[in-house]
């Protein structure tokens, strides 16, 4: 695949986290690709819906498993704006996707490679893993969002 569309599919979750963002959510966005076709969305609804399982990456992969009606996403890529957590990493092993590309890293939870790589422990499934797709811009959008927050929290 050609670095462009890498750059093509991350700006759709980079879309999808600006939905996030105008519900006061997180702005973290996914997309599940197969065969070079946006099949799944999904962006972060946890306080919306008060449901901690509701990532972006649960939300496409969940979305993605009942457009294609399996649970076996062999075939398929996902970006995200920012590197999945231990669950959602769980979830990208459990469900066979075969690469997982995202933007920026995340210190504290990234299960990928910042924290720890779930993906290199003995799991049946291994996934290719992309980092640092528009990494910049992925990254700014979560950090203008908690610089944002925290005005509002003094300001109250």
């Amino acid at each position: 695949m050609y670095i462009d569309e890498h750059k093509i599919f991350m700006q759709k979750a980079i879309e999808e986290a600006e939905k996030a963002k105008k519900i006061g959510e997180v702005p973290i966005g996914a997309v599940v690709v197969k065969g070079g076709e946006i099949i799944a969305t999904g962006y972060n609804k946890r306080e919306t819906l008060k449901n901690a399982l509701l990532h972006a990456e649960i939300e496409a992969i969940s979305n993605a498993c009942k457009k294609l009606k399996s649970w076996r996403l062999t075939d398929c890529d996902l970006y995200v704006t920012l590197e999945p957590c231990a669950m959602c990493a769980g979830a990208i092993i459990n469900s066979r996707i075969g690469r997982i590309i995202f933007g920026a890293k995340d210190a504290k939870a990234g299960s990928c490679g910042s924290v720890i790589n779930l993906f290199e422990l003995g799991y049946n499934h291994r996934p290719e893993v992309i980092s640092g797709v528009m990494e910049e811009k992925c990254r700014n959008l979560l950090s203008d969002f908690f610089k944002n927050l925290r005005k509002k929290t003094r300001s109250s």
